[in-house]
């Protein structure tokens, strides 16, 4: 699923767009009047964590790409058959596929709390603590997935941000010091800046730490793989450097000793 930065440079190679008139709207997506989009002016393109936004006159447009969503500019996917299709009058064309599209009051401010997106000018660091805080049984690996809290953040964030601040995922938010909290809502907000800017050098897989890993480059052990939390998203995580708050009863056990001196597996 894409994640907030990604939705930002959508929003970005989209720019073009902006204050030009739809003179063609089709697609499959059953929730929209595509006869009532031609000739309404593009009056702004939006994003709010997931949720790409196409701001027109008299409505919105939410596009969701949800796990396998894609979009093409100026193109088309071969084979394929546009959730959302605009066209333009010089001929250029947005298409949208595999995803969700909903028609939106046009309003959106009165929508949206853009305060509560990572990636938003908006973004307030206290009201996101505050949200925590009023949640102390939450899990950390949940709460950092709740997009009332940090709109735009994945389950990549979840790992990275985890391994960062060397707290395990099963730890409760009220647990937790208060620097550890303060330390959270940070490097979430830092982490989206660093996705963006890996993301367009087409780097963002090699800065992986955590995510999808097999071996802590911390502790050179290996990492546990579970899925945890409400959502039950894959979470890669060392019990060695990774604190859990409280301890758990029962420790999940790891073999600590470097690669270098664990016994191969028979053959």
């Amino acid at each position: 699923m894409p994640e907030g930065p990604s939705i930002v440079i959508l929003r970005e190679q989209a720019e073009g767009f902006a204050g030009r008139t739809i003179k063609r709207a089709s697609g499959n997506a059953k929730a929209v009047d595509f006869d009532g989009l031609v000739e309404q002016k593009v009056l702004a393109l939006r994003s709010w964590g997931k949720h790409f936004l196409i701001q027109l006159p008299d409505r919105a447009l939410r596009i969701h790409l949800l796990m396998f969503g894609s979009y093409r500019i100026n193109e088309r996917k071969p084979d394929a058959e546009p959730r959302l299709s605009l066209g333009f009058d010089d001929g250029e064309e947005f298409n949208f596929y595999t995803c969700s599209v909903k028609t939106l009051p046009p309003d959106l401010d009165a929508q949206y709390d853009w305060r509560s997106d990572v990636m938003s000018d908006q973004w307030d660091a206290r009201l996101a603590l505050k949200k925590l805080r009023a949640q102390p049984e939450m899990l950390v690996c949940d709460a950092t997935l709740d997009q009332e809290i940090f709109s735009g953040a994945g389950n990549i964030f979840k790992n990275e941000v985890l391994f960062r601040i060397r707290v395990h995922p099963l730890s409760r938010i009220g647990a937790l010091s208060a620097a550890k909290q303060r330390e959270l809502v940070e490097q979430m907000r830092a982490y989206a800046f660093d996705f963006l800017r890996w993301k367009k050098a087409f780097v963002l897989k090699q800065h992986w730490l955590a995510h999808t890993k097999r071996i802590c480059p911390r502790c050179d052990i290996p990492f546990h793989k579970a899925h945890l939390g409400k959502t039950k998203r894959r979470s890669f995580f060392c019990v060695n450097c990774q604190k859990q708050y409280p301890p758990a009863l029962t420790p999940v056990r790891s073999d600590s000793r470097p690669r270098s001196q664990r016994t191969p597996p028979a053959s």
